[in-house]
């Protein structure tokens, strides 16, 4: 009898797979399950019966196409966004009742708050590297996804997922504020490379020293 209990398990693996790494083949997925092929192309089938993930074909160099699965609306919904409808229902209240320098006022509190936290996590370490590593943790704690990745141009800080994405959409001076909060705790020079809300499957930050400007 298949196991019920496992493959739910493996399916959340999935979605967490997906939603983390991006578009990905079943071969794939099934290597990182420590699965066959098949049992993944199993469980793709069943997300995607329940609209969670879809599949598209690609060229990869010679050979046939190779079909490439991803998270649908609905699948990324499954990662929870921070209280979204009470979220959204208080900025349109502010920018109403308040007007946009209220709302502005609320954001520069917000971002003074989680600068003040952030410096107080990162004060214990000295370089660079360590510091990016420590906030993409803290990031990751408040529901980012976050993670550092290292290159020849330097760091990069990715986050996944954004739990306040409603709140952004709504208002992108948070946006704004957190790229400010970045610059400030960091001490260096942060680009934002990559940004959910023009369309990419994750934001990144392009993170150097600011000896490094230009």
């Amino acid at each position: 009898m298949p196991d019920n209990n496992m493959d739910k398990s493996n399916s959340e693996r999935i979605l967490y797979l997906l939603k983390t790494r991006g578009e990905q083949t079943a071969t794939v997925l099934g290597e990182l399950l420590g699965i066959t092929m098949m049992g993944a192309r199993q469980l793709l089938l069943s997300l995607e019966e329940q609209q969670l993930v879809f599949s598209r074909k690609k060229a990869q160099g010679r050979g046939r196409p190779k079909l490439f699965w991803s998270l649908t609306d609905k699948g990324h919904s499954r990662f929870p966004d921070r209280h979204a409808d009470l979220t959204l229902s208080l900025i349109t209240g502010i920018q109403q009742t308040l007007g946009g320098e209220a709302m502005e006022q609320l954001i520069a509190v917000r971002e003074k708050q989680s600068l003040q936290d952030y410096q107080k996590h990162l004060k214990q370490h000295q370089n660079l590297k360590d510091k990016v590593i420590a906030l993409a943790d803290i990031r990751s704690q408040e529901g980012y996804m976050a993670s550092m990745e290292e290159d020849e141009e330097g760091y990069l800080l990715v986050e996944n997922h954004c739990p306040i994405c409603a709140a952004a959409q709504a208002c992108q001076g948070f946006c704004r504020s957190e790229l400010e909060v970045f610059k400030q705790c960091l001490q260096a020079d942060v680009e934002r490379v990559e940004y959910m809300l023009e369309g990419a499957r994750r934001c990144a930050y392009r993170i150097k020293p600011l000896t490094q400007r230009a």
